[in-house]
């Protein structure tokens, strides 16, 4: 593990530790994240800790081929059952995810300095973001990086108020992306709820391959 200057580079990630902590310190800007993202390398504390910077291995993603969508979630899509839009309000999802409970989770990673970096690096078109609605209100959402140029799209926090909400989005975001012709959805690290879905761990190795 390697403490970081404000602008150092990265190390390679294979000095990532078993649990895949790379770096820690640095900086939080825009450049700096794109750069992490396009390396395999996210941040991921909280306002207790300093940066740090993680690439694990194994390494969860979804291949959008892949995608699996439960008869109980078809029926909803049949049903139309909510409302999805797309970076119609970014800061509203992220609040939302910053704030929604998690079990087994006492805070939340998602700073006020991650907040304005990633609305920053939203208003370059770079942070994206889905909407769920019903009767005109936000009851689900999520957000990440699109690194467009390597058809790739980095999930970062979901949230939803409502049962499926979140996952209505999720699935309506990957069907979009697929047609836009991104290969894979880097989710980080396993989660049942992920993997229910069809996300699968992959060496981090393979990882790469997609973001070089």
């Amino acid at each position: 593990m390697q403490i970081l200057k404000p602008y150092e580079p990265f190390p390679d990630v294979a000095y990532a530790s078993d649990e895949g902590l790379l770096a820690v310190g640095g900086s939080l800007t825009e450049d700096r994240l794109v750069e992490a993202y396009s390396n395999g390398i996210f941040p991921w504390y909280d306002d207790t800790q300093p940066i740090l910077w993680w690439s694990p291995d194994p390494r969860m993603v979804l291949f959008p081929h892949n995608l699996k969508v439960s008869k109980s979630m078809k029926q909803l899509f049949k049903k139309d059952a909510f409302k999805v839009t797309y970076n119609e309000d970014f800061e509203t999802v992220i609040e939302n995810c910053a704030e929604i409970n998690r079990k087994g989770q006492a805070g939340t990673w998602i700073t006020d300095e991650m907040k304005q970096a990633y609305i920053g690096l939203h208003q370059k078109g770079i942070a994206q973001s889905v909407e769920v609605w019903e009767n005109g209100q936000i009851v689900g959402g999520l957000y990440g990086l699109y690194l467009k140029q390597k058809q790739v799209f980095c999930g970062e926090s979901m949230f939803t108020r409502v049962s499926n909400a979140s996952k209505y989005g999720f699935i309506s975001m990957v069907r979009r992306l697929q047609k836009n012709g991104v290969k894979l959805i880097d989710c980080q690290v396993h989660t049942n709820h992920l993997e229910s879905l069809g996300a699968e761990e992959i060496s981090r190795k393979e990882f790469l391959k997609f973001l070089k």
